[in-house]
């Protein structure tokens, strides 16, 4: 079920990515926010939602769900993760205490 639900929402990810990128701009319809016909229509300047917004709208609102559904089956205990539950810590070895520093000797000639 799971792997399921992973590649439907791999594939509607990459369709909504594609979706947005294949849309126009709205600058393409400047002329309607100024009054050239467009502005008088029902639905205002910006006309109806066309087909490519009704499409956007489906694929986010299955992303959504894909997304919320993944994180109920993931978040539930028991389900697996690629986090250990349980990590072993062990006590540092015990280091030796540093050797002295050998001192340094100096000759008898340098003594007098």
């Amino acid at each position: 079920m799971t792997t399921f639900l992973i590649i439907l929402h791999i594939f509607v990810c990459l369709a909504l990515i594609a979706i947005v990128l294949l849309q126009g701009g709205k600058g393409a319809e400047m002329g309607a926010s100024f009054g050239a016909g467009g502005s008088h229509t029902v639905f205002g300047a910006a006309g109806g939602q066309s087909f490519m917004g009704k499409l956007t709208a489906a694929a986010a609102i299955i992303f959504m769900l894909t997304s919320l559904i993944l994180a109920y089956f993931y978040g539930q205990p028991g389900s697996s993760s690629i986090m250990p539950t349980s990590i072993a810590t062990e006590a540092p070895a015990a280091n030796p205490a540093p050797e002295a520093a050998p001192q340094p000797t100096v000759p008898e000639a340098e003594k007098k």
